[in-house]
């Protein structure tokens, strides 16, 4: 490696460094918010030595249910990454490979609704909850999610399914394979990449969700994580400490969710852009 490489790969490290501790700041904030006392919770400085963990007590006091809505959270977000990954997977493979009548109709359908944003749907999905008795109802949230995921798992998983041969489809059928086995043994395995892409993105769209899950959950035993925070910000305002160490519960899962899959994660997208 020449001095000019090695400078240019240092100013790279550089700004990468920068850019990574900027989008950290929001996040250390908060945590350092939540371990705050009372009297150190306007303090400018970023970092303090005076620390509590009282605030996470305030939370696990004054939230009995709270591990009910951490389960809530987890059966919604799991069952709708599970059927946006299935559904849009054997969607792709149906379109690529499969002369199906009007398949272009649909697929520029799906690609349409990726256009409508949640927030102009929340009412008509709470007014069919009501009607199919599904407001307080996991039920009336795992569908919607997979709904609106599930366009978007097509658009990712088609520049994927595009770089497969066929012939291996092909050599694959010769040797006697079915199309279940096809699918689940040649096909599925080439297109992980992008599986893990939308798994990981479904699984941070469902946990993160709040307008619909606040109108279709109002019990706050089937409340999901996201509304406890909302009941913090109007109920215990009072206590900023105890709203962050709340957000900050929140978002544990999602980052050790992150931390596990993030190498497969960056495959996704490398090998995405390679084969777009």
């Amino acid at each position: 490696m020449t001095a000019k490489e090695k400078r240019k790969q240092v100013i790279w490290s550089i700004v990468l460094i920068i850019i990574t501790l900027i989008f950290m700041v929001p996040l250390i904030f908060m945590v350092s918010m939540s371990l705050r006392t009372p009297d150190t919770i306007g303090l400018p400085q970023l970092f303090i030595s005076d620390v509590t963990f009282k605030n996470y007590a305030n939370v696990l006091k004054q939230n009995p249910d709270l591990w009910k809505n951490f389960m809530g959270s987890v059966i919604v977000t799991v069952t709708s990454v599970a059927l946006v990954t299935i559904c849009a997977s054997m969607a792709v493979f149906g379109f690529s490979r499969k002369n199906v009548h009007g398949k272009v109709l649909i697929y520029n359908i799906l690609l349409c609704t990726l256009m409508v944003p949640i927030a102009g749907l929340v009412v008509p999905i709470t007014q069919l909850n009501s009607r199919l008795g599904w407001i307080n109802n996991y039920l009336g949230l795992i569908f919607p999610y997979a709904a609106l995921g599930i366009p978007f798992a097509i658009t990712i998983l088609q520049g994927f399914m595009v770089g497969i041969p066929e012939e291996l489809e092909e050599a694959a059928v010769i040797d006697g394979c079915g199309i279940i086995r096809l699918f689940l043994q040649i096909v599925c395995p080439l297109l992980k990449p992008g599986i893990v892409v939308i798994v990981i993105w479904q699984f941070l769209t469902s946990w993160n969700e709040f307008f619909l899950a606040m109108c279709t959950l109002t019990k706050d035993s089937v409340k999901t994580l996201p509304l406890i925070a909302q009941q913090y910000n109007g109920a215990y305002f009072s206590q900023p400490g105890t709203l962050f160490a709340a957000l900050t519960l929140i978002t544990i899962p999602m980052l050790v969710f992150y931390m596990i899959v993030q190498k497969q994660f960056v495959k996704g997208l490398t090998a995405g852009a390679v084969k777009g």
